[in-house]
């Protein structure tokens, strides 16, 4: 696997991870037990992997010539939990010709 994709799987992985814990914990928090401190800290670290995640998948996608659907579908993922996951299981394989 190529430096590239390696980057895009543990962007996506951390991304996805920060998403659920937003879901999962912090929006909890601020709702059932008023605490909205845990929305603000998790909100703003899921909001950078989410861009950093969105910059590896471009250029994943530049890198390896991916067919525009590969972008759109990984736009798509990183909008809905467990979707980078899902997502990471259908990346591509990278021609035999590419360089890592």
């Amino acid at each position: 696997m190529s430096a590239v994709l390696r980057q895009l799987v543990w962007i996506g992985r951390l991304e996805g991870a920060s998403f659920l814990l937003l879901l999962g914990v912090a929006m909890p928090l601020k709702y059932l037990a008023g605490q909205p401190l845990a929305v603000r800290v998790v909100g703003m670290a899921h909001g950078v992997l989410f861009l950093l995640f969105l910059a590896a998948l471009w250029r994943a996608a530049a890198a390896h010539a991916w067919p525009r659907r590969y972008l759109i579908l990984g736009v798509i993922a990183s909008l809905l939990p467990f979707g980078t996951f899902w997502f990471e299981r259908r990346i591509p394989a990278p021609a035999a010709d590419a360089s890592s």
